[in-house]
């Protein structure tokens, strides 16, 4: 059974992206892991000389797992409100583990204890603070997992078309076909964009574009997959325009050290960005092998 994990600290934030993992357990016939990391005090590891101390250590889990258990309760009350039988309830298990986040992430991941990464925003500029934070800026670049951004006040809805940004990079294409993995459950339609400035050249791009979904059509089993070129933008603004233009309920993108993804989050515009994309927003690291 595939596993979603839900790293949480507790906030309105987190508790709200919980439920929408939640839904997405249900319908993706998933378990899920709440999990949260127990992080030492900072006076604590100030000196090799000083240790905190186990009984405390062991107070601080006990009381995060309490926590943990009081949100399990609150998603399986969730779900028994919208009617569904308790054959439909996702397992969910609770762990609280010594560390920070990216460490504790990055251990279940090794176990193969991890598909999915669901994580709430911090609201407007939510994203920016996400991508730039030391602690997530970690979890993108080192992580080997997806990880889905859920906005405040983004409400579960099953999906029905899910944009996927590419540069037709070749290691897209296993990307595209877990992404279908991700979506057939909801049946819902994957749109491959491809954004190009006004100076792009039609024949090279069309050659591109091409061969990449004949590739597509080969590797890719899904039948609800389509190509929309989004021309004469830069890649934040076609994004933005994608958003608010086109009937999406996901967007999908790759975090690669390219200017590709790296103008969008590290660039002026990434706080527009963050104000107007109101939609989960599914990062793939760079390297990922794991099946959505």
């Amino acid at each position: 059974m595939k596993t979603i994990l839900i790293p949480t600290d507790f906030s309105p934030n987190a508790d709200h992206a919980a439920l929408y993992a939640m839904e997405l357990g249900k319908n993706m016939k998933a378990s899920l892991k709440l999990c949260n990391a127990v992080m030492v005090p900072a006076s604590a590891s100030m000196s090799g000389q000083v240790a905190w101390p186990l009984m405390d250590l062991g107070t601080l889990r006990a009381d995060a797992n309490r926590q943990l258990k009081q949100v399990s309760e609150k998603l399986k009350k969730h779900i028994k409100d919208t009617g569904a039988s308790r054959e439909e309830y996702p397992p969910v298990e609770v762990l609280a583990e010594v560390g920070t986040v990216p460490e504790v992430l990055n251990m279940l991941a090794e176990k193969g204890e991890v598909n999915l990464v669901v994580m709430g925003t911090s609201g407007v500029g939510g994203l920016n603070r996400f991508f730039l934070g030391s602690t997530s800026r970690d979890l993108i670049n080192n992580g080997s997992f997806p990880i889905l951004l859920i906005p405040p006040g983004t409400d579960f809805k099953p999906l029905k078309r899910i944009a996927f940004a590419t540069d037709f990079s070749d290691g897209d294409m296993e990307l595209i076909h877990s992404l279908s993995h991700f979506a057939r459950p909801f049946n819902a339609e994957i749109l491959i964009v491809h954004i190009t400035p006004d100076d792009f050249d039609p024949e090279i791009h069309q050659k591109k574009v091409d061969s990449f979904l004949n590739e597509v059509t080969c590797k890719v089993h899904y039948h609800k997959v389509y190509y929309r070129h989004v021309k004469d933008m830069g890649i934040d603004e076609g994004l933005t325009w994608l958003t608010d233009h086109v009937d999406i309920d996901m967007l999908a993108m790759v975090h690669r050290r390219h200017p590709f993804i790296k103008r969008l989050f590290e660039g002026s515009h990434t706080q527009k960005m963050a104000v107007h994309v109101k939609l989960p927003l599914l990062v793939f690291p760079p390297e990922t092998h794991t099946v959505l």
